[in-house]
Formats: C-alpha cells, sequence, structure tokens
C-alpha cells in the first residue's frame, strides 16, 4: 500500500513541476505560494484536527504572499530598468 502512495505522490510532484514549463514568472511565484501555504496550513490543520481546512486557508494564504511577493519584484525590475536607461543616457 505505501509503494502506490509513494508512486501516486511521484507522479503528482512530476506533473506539477513539468506544467511550470510554460508559466509566466508571475505565475510561477503563485502557484509555489499555493503550493507551500498549503502544505504548511495542511501539517498545521492535522495537528489542529483539520488537515483539509488547513491546506485550504494555507493555500489562500500562500497565494496571496506569492501574489505579495510578485508585485514586489517586479517593482524591483521596474526600478532596475529605470536606473539603467538612465545610466545610458548619461553616456
Amino acid at each position: 500500500m505505501k509503494k502506490i502512495l509513494y508512486l501516486i505522490i511521484a507522479a503528482v510532484i512530476a506533473m506539477g513541476i513539468a506544467g511550470c514549463a510554460g508559466m509566466t514568472q508571475s505565475e510561477q511565484r503563485m502557484m509555489t505560494g499555493t503550493a507551500g501555504g498549503a502544505a504548511t496550513g495542511a501539517v498545521i490543520g492535522a495537528i489542529a484536527g483539520n488537515a483539509g481546512m488547513g491546506a485550504a486557508i494555507g493555500a489562500g494564504a500562500g497565494l496571496l504572499g506569492g501574489y505579495v511577493y510578485d508585485k514586489h519584484k517586479q517593482s524591483e525590475q521596474r526600478a532596475y530598468q529605470k536606473g539603467y536607461q538612465e545610466g545610458q543616457q548619461r553616456r
């Protein structure tokens, strides 16, 4: 029984990794946040007595965190591009 469970887990992970190939950086960041939040929420929820509810709450929090992180990285990239362009104009 454990072999089947491990095989299913490995298949899900492989599909998840393969599915990221055509995603934008924003989509990848939000998906990573969602997956990490769901996993953490499931662990905390299991300790508290309801892993499903914990996973759902964690996924929502992770998605929000991934979104905020993505906006921060986009802001950094815009600032870098602006500074780079200004540096090129001074040459």
